[in-house]
């Protein structure tokens, strides 16, 4: 089994300095690679899709719960399949508290091709709390591109649908898939997804995210019990 090479404690500090500047450089990356995506277009959703939850049909502006922004994991859930995929179980136990993003006007919610009472028992199994919807009846996952058609036969794969609310208009920001969805999970990780970020005073565009409401960014986290909703 190879391991790393073992050196002195100068030697590692040296060759941890070198990493530091090309890690430094990768975050500088990403920041612009995150304010990029912010630039991108949006289209509006004008198709009425209907959900199943926990209180009964649902439109894709109640997946919202009044917040601006919403956050969809396309959960792989086929309705003939009798459990969820392993690896998106995977991603829903590593997204956190959802009051960090509801803080920042941000709603997050899964959503699974097979029907609503079939999503029940697994559900209770994994133990979530957070929002699950069946897009079961509707063409959600295909406009969406996560139920596809290949030689004559459905087919899911994971993804994450970015939208926006402005007043009664619902407009689709970002979606990836697969790959893309490596290293996602955390509150900050996923709010470098959306159209209004992080809604930190630094972030480009400058005044986009202030310009609807107030501020979030790291100075203003709480704990989780202390947010005003």
């Amino acid at each position: 089994m190879s391991l790393p090479e073992i050196v002195s404690r100068g030697e590692w500090r040296a060759a941890r300095a070198e990493l530091l500047l090309k890690e430094k450089a990768a975050t500088r990356a990403r920041d612009a690679l995150n304010a990029e995506r912010r630039g991108l277009p949006m289209v509006e959703v004008d198709e009425e899709y209907v959900f199943e939850g926990g209180d009964g049909k649902a439109t894709l502006p109640d997946l919202f719960e009044g917040r601006r922004q919403l956050v969809v994991y396309h959960f792989m859930f086929a309705p003939e399949w009798d459990a969820g995929c392993r690896s998106c179980s995977g991603f829903l136990d590593q997204v956190g508290h959802l009051a960090h993003l509801h803080a920042r006007d941000t709603s997050f919610a899964a959503v699974s091709r097979a029907p609503y009472p079939k999503l029940l028992p697994f559900k209770a199994r994994m133990g979530w709390m957070l929002p699950w919807y069946s897009s079961y009846g509707s063409g959600f996952n295909r406009d969406f591109e996560v139920t596809l058609e290949r030689e004559g036969e459905l087919v899911e794969r994971p993804g994450l649908s970015c939208f926006l609310r402005d007043r009664d208009r619902v407009f689709h920001t970002y979606t990836t898939y697969e790959r893309g969805l490596d290293g996602l999970g955390s509150t900050t990780s996923l709010l470098d997804l959306t159209a209004l970020g992080r809604k930190e005073e630094w972030e480009e565009p400058k005044g986009r995210a202030l310009a609807y409401g107030a501020p979030a960014g790291s100075e203003r986290i709480r704990y989780h019990d202390e947010y005003e909703d």
